[in-house]
């Protein structure tokens, strides 16, 4: 992690991570097999680290609007926190999600963002069988935290707040944002 966040995913090889670790060369090659295995192994770390951050923000929440602020904030904050983590999660074709942990990471996640979809709907969602609608719900929850996650790493947000009242902050933006596109049940 240390390698990845003070170097980036293009200083992330196996050496840096031998030299950081103080073993020999040979040995994370012995461990994960390739750059493949450790960065795959890495990401479930990352997904792990994300999940668990985002259950224990809606831990508070009283109702399904405040789980799903809260919910949001954590996505965010993970990714401000752990920036160069939280962009190797998301580079698939970097990693290998046929590796148990990663694949069990990553879908812990999934399953953490349809529950959160399905309650603000109050409906059950079968994660292995959804309906396009319920599909679409969960796309459009995560096309707009992660969009807004990615605008804000990419510091793309600046020009725009400071087009706003003098004090707001992104946290305010965001406030904003996903009470305006919030939890809306189903359309019949």
């Amino acid at each position: 992690e240390r390698v990845l966040e003070r170097d980036g995913l293009a200083g992330l090889t196996l050496r840096a991570v031998a030299r950081e670790a103080g073993v020999s060369h040979a040995a994370p090659t012995h461990h994960f097999g390739d750059l493949t295995g450790l960065v795959s192994e890495l990401a479930a770390i990352g997904f792990r680290q994300f999940n668990d951050a985002m259950r224990t923000a809606v831990a508070g929440g009283a109702t399904i609007a405040e789980k799903g602020l809260a919910r949001a904030k954590a996505y965010i904050a993970y990714a401000q926190a752990h920036p160069g983590m939280y962009g190797l999660m998301f580079r698939t074709e970097r990693l290998d999600m046929s590796r148990p942990s990663l694949h069990e990471a990553a879908s812990t996640a999934f399953a953490g963002l349809a529950g959160a979809v399905g309650e603000s709907r109050r409906e059950h969602i079968e994660e292995k069988k959804l309906s396009l609608d319920q599909a679409a719900a969960i796309v459009r929850a995560w096309s707009l935290v992660h969009g807004f996650t990615t605008l804000l790493l990419d510091d793309r947000l600046s020009n725009i707040l400071k087009r706003l009242p003098e004090g707001t902050s992104v946290e305010t933006l965001l406030d904003a944002m996903l009470r305006s596109s919030a939890f809306r049940p189903p359309a019949n």
